[in-house]
């Protein structure tokens, strides 16, 4: 194959990586074992840092932008995998070493692969995206520490954004309370509330100095934001809940003491999306096809097509962007 296809390509500009839509061709692409005739992808905060370069997160450069993966496998040099195959993938370093999803073909490594449900559609698989199996490594967290409904509410930060949004779907499809955290309450009340949020907390009171222990509230966190919102999460966590920390939108310190660990017992919890094992991959794969509200999902998500990326990965590292951006790289 020599023709020549659609990508979107990190470059040095002036000493900055800036990326934008660029016609490759499969030499372009690594010499890795998998070919993918890629359907979509997505667009995420940290896919908004690298293609605006705004971030450093291309560390090799040139680079195919992009953290997701979906669609069908056109060769396959393992033995594992078939041409024909539906597939996804996510993290492993792409988009910082490794070449994206931004393409409309990409070679990957035979062991990043995860089998695509056989209830999900493609599209759907990048609706729920990096930011959805996040979501769900969360939700895992908390019911392997035996958090249960009856516990008491979880807390939901940064919940309008993609992470935060489908973490509130799916925790209240499970029957948490769920109180979900937004900057955004005016705006986006209405839509968290669809998810199923029972309350909405204003951001302002999180994102703040807090005593290192407050008044005793969750029985668990989901929090994409990091500094001060988790901190005050962590001083508010009730006895021996956990709190799970999966982003850093408001910055990477923690702002926190020792004492909510010592005196109650809380349990910090961190979330690699990125490095995670293939069988707890597959296994938040396929809990999510099992339990996700297909109704609630079409609520969080606008597919765009990948020329519009360039232009739209500025607004969601501004927090502008409501939900889940599917890419289709086709269009």
């Amino acid at each position: 194959m020599t023709e020549y296809f659609n990508a979107i390509l990190a470059q040095d500009v002036d000493g900055t990586p800036l990326a934008s839509l660029k016609q490759i061709t499969l030499a372009d692409l690594p010499d890795e074992a998998v070919l993918v005739n890629t359907s979509y992808s997505t667009l995420n905060y940290k896919d908004g840092l690298a293609v605006s370069g705004m971030g450093k997160i291309c560390r090799t450069l040139p680079l195919i932008c992009g953290i997701d993966l979906a669609g069908v496998i056109s060769e396959s040099g393992d033995s594992s995998y078939q041409a024909g195959e539906r597939i996804l993938v996510n993290g492993y370093g792409m988009s910082e070493t490794f070449n994206g999803g931004y393409s409309q073909y990409q070679r990957i490594k035979p062991e990043w692969i995860v089998r695509v449900p056989e209830s999900m559609s493609l599209e759907e698989t990048m609706a729920v995206g990096t930011a959805g199996y996040t979501s769900m490594l969360c939700v895992m967290a908390l019911q392997d520490a035996e958090v249960t409904p009856s516990d008491g509410p979880i807390l939901v930060t940064g919940a309008a954004g993609g992470v935060g949004s489908i973490a509130v779907s799916l925790l209240s499809s499970l029957g948490y309370e769920v109180h979900a955290s937004t900057g955004r309450v005016a705006s986006e009340g209405g839509f968290l509330r669809q998810l199923g949020a029972a309350h909405l907390v204003p951001r302002q009171e999180l994102a703040r100095d807090c005593k290192p222990l407050e008044k005793e509230a969750w029985a668990g966190v989901v929090d994409t934001v990091g500094d001060k919102v988790l901190a005050t999460a962590i001083a508010q966590t009730r006895y021996e809940g956990v709190v799970t920390a999966c982003g850093l939108a408001g910055g990477t310190a923690l702002p926190a003491t020792v004492m909510p660990f010592i005196l109650r017992g809380v349990r910090l919890r961190g979330i690699d999306s990125v490095m995670a094992c293939q069988s707890r991959r597959q296994r938040a794969w396929d809990t999510l096809a099992e339990i996700l509200d297909r109704d609630s999902l079409r609520e969080i998500y606008t597919v765009v097509p990948m020329s519009d990326v360039p232009s739209l990965a500025p607004k969601i590292v501004r927090g502008e962007i409501r939900g889940r951006l599917v890419v289709d790289v086709n269009a």
